[in-house]
């Protein structure tokens, strides 16, 4: 068929967890696995994406029920492998968000172990769309480049122009890259992203043990709003403002910066419940950043990032075009 590769199945195929909050219908689109992480909300016990959406999770925060997260067993990756493997992959590439956030990538590791075939694991060292940016770059660069153009007539005749057209199909088959290739390919990626969020309350993140004691009571003994970042996997206080409205606005300054620094863009808007806000702060950005800008997503959060962030949460994610 015009503009299909003659490979069928991917070489390498690509699975991740739920935390990489991908965009609607992007984990079908580019084949990629999603192990979903557990959340337990008063003592029940729920699969994310299955039978918990953010939704049913922002009321049970609202109302002060107990949250926790859990993350997946080996057993679940293990099956995922097994599924990529029965789909024709010889590699797979696995990228988890950051292993000093969950253990999920440890889990992941254990089942590599057993799989049929050989897996990269690759702790992002990010959550998120800062993880879900590397999972689609290397969901597209295990696919290779695209097929070259339909033969068209030339001076040299058709028979000429069908011919090199299987040459330059031919050179596209062999450059699709290795496993470790294109775990690299997603290692990088994530490493080239940023991330700065704020939430109405740090007691979530306190209590899970994602923020320490003192760096939350920043905003609870000074009344500030404090504006917080992934750093190197760890979440971090970067700033203190004195509202929302004002941290809302230096998310955006923020990003809008980091824009600016790199040659193209793409970013990431997430949210829990504020569809309408999470759209105005992605349309500033896009007013802001002009033609540096190549993308813009606007993502809910994932169900387990809402879990340790609480409500109130607004996202900004900058990477690498």
């Amino acid at each position: 068929m015009p503009g299909r590769r003659h490979v069928e199945q991917p070489s390498v195929a690509i699975v991740t967890d739920s935390t990489a909050s991908l965009p609607e219908g992007a984990a079908e689109r580019w084949g990629i696995g999603v192990v979903p992480l557990d959340v337990v909300v008063d003592g029940v016990r729920h699969v994310e994406g299955v039978d918990l959406t953010p939704g049913d999770l922002l009321a049970a925060l609202t109302a002060n029920v107990k949250v926790s997260t859990s993350q997946p067993p080996p057993a679940a990756f293990a099956s995922a492998y097994d599924r990529a493997a029965a789909s024709g992959a010889r590699e797979i590439v696995s990228i988890h968000l950051s292993g000093d956030l969950s253990g999920t990538v440890r889990a992941a590791q254990l089942a590599a172990e057993s799989s049929p075939v050989p897996v990269h694991v690759v702790d992002s060292r990010a959550v998120a769309m800062a993880l879900g940016f590397a999972v689609l770059d290397a969901a597209r660069f295990s696919a290779g480049p695209p097929p070259p153009a339909e033969p068209t007539p030339s001076a040299a005749g058709p028979v000429a122009a069908a011919r090199a057209w299987w040459r330059a199909r031919g050179r596209v088959e062999a450059r699709l890259p290795s496993g470790a290739e294109v775990a690299e390919r997603g290692r990088a990626v994530a490493g080239s992203t940023r991330v700065w969020f704020l939430v109405d309350s740090l007691d979530h993140l306190r209590r899970g043990g994602r923020l320490s004691i003192p760096a939350a009571a920043i905003g609870i003994v000074l009344g500030l709003r404090p504006i917080l970042t992934l750093d190197d996997g760890r979440i971090e206080v970067i700033e203190k403002v004195r509202t929302r409205r004002a941290a809302r606005d230096r998310l955006v300054a923020l990003a809008v910066a980091d824009v600016a620094r790199r040659p193209s863009a793409r970013a990431a808007v997430h949210h829990l419940g504020q569809p309408e806000l999470a759209a105005t702060l992605a349309s500033e950005l896009v007013d802001a950043a002009g033609d540096h800008l190549a993308e813009t997503a606007v993502c809910e959060s994932s169900a387990v990032l809402a879990a340790h962030a609480g409500p109130g949460l607004l996202a900004i994610v900058v990477s690498d075009a």
